[in-house]
C-alpha cells in the first residue's frame, strides 16, 4: 500500500506546469490531515486510462456534469488513501471491468491540478489529481455505470480527438508514448534471430 506522500516524493515532473503542480500536491500531502477530504478546497482525487493492450486501444467514459468524454476516477472513501486502489475501485465501478490491473506497472503517468466550478451548494474547488494506466483483457465486458454516463473504446488519436481538456491530452499523448514503445520494442524482439514466441 502507497499513500500520495510516498508516490509523489519520487515523482519528476516533465514540464514546467507540471512541477508547479507537484509542488502544491507535496504540500498537500504533509500540510493536510486528510487530503483526500472532499470538504478542502484543494484535495486528492485518482483516475486512470484504461487501455487493452493488444489492439492499442483507450476506454472513455463520459461524464454527464463536464459533458465531455474523461478518464475513469473520482475521489477517495472515508479511510482510503492509496491512489492506485481508488483508481482500481472506481475503474471497476464505472466501467464493469473486474480484471482492470496497473499496467504495465502501478507508476503516476501524470499529474495535474484541475479547477472544478461551483454547483448548488458545492463551492468552486480543486482536484489534485493523480492519474495511471490500468489494463483489461476483456474489453467486451465494459459496461456503462448508469444510462447518462456511456462508456466507448477509442484508438488512441480518435481519444485524443474526442477529448476536451488540454491537461488529459497531455495525459492522453503520455500513455501513446509508453505504448509506442512497448509496442516498437516487441516488433523489435519477434523480428530477432532466434526469437522465441511469447518470450519478452
Amino acid at each position: 500500500m502507497t499513500d500520495a506522500r510516498e508516490l509523489l516524493a519520487g515523482y519528476q515532473a516533465r514540464d514546467q506546469a507540471e512541477a508547479a503542480d507537484l509542488a502544491r500536491c507535496r504540500e498537500l500531502a504533509v500540510a493536510a490531515a486528510d487530503p483526500w477530504a472532499r470538504s478542502g478546497p484543494l484535495h486528492f482525487t485518482a483516475s486512470a486510462l484504461i487501455v487493452h493492450q493488444p489492439t492499442g486501444r483507450v476506454l472513455l467514459r463520459w461524464h454527464a456534469r463536464h459533458q465531455a468524454w474523461m478518464q475513469v476516477g473520482g475521489h477517495g472513501d472515508a479511510g482510503e488513501s492509496d491512489p492506485v486502489a481508488i483508481a482500481l475501485r472506481e475503474g471497476k465501478e464505472e466501467t464493469g471491468l473486474a480484471d482492470l490491473a496497473p499496467w504495465p506497472d502501478a507508476a503516476l503517468l501524470h499529474l495535474a491540478v484541475v479547477g472544478v466550478p461551483a454547483r448548488g451548494a458545492e463551492a468552486a474547488h480543486e482536484h489534485a489529481d493523480l492519474r495511471f494506466v490500468l489494463a483489461t483483457g476483456d474489453p467486451e465486458a465494459a459496461r456503462a455505470e448508469s444510462p447518462d454516463t456511456p462508456v466507448r473504446w477509442l484508438d488512441r488519436a480518435a481519444a485524443r480527438a474526442a477529448v476536451q481538456e488540454d491537461n488529459l491530452r497531455e495525459t492522453l499523448a503520455r500513455l501513446d508514448a509508453l505504448m509506442s514503445g512497448r509496442e516498437r520494442a516487441a516488433a523489435l524482439r519477434e523480428a530477432a534471430p532466434g526469437h522465441l514466441p511469447g518470450i519478452i
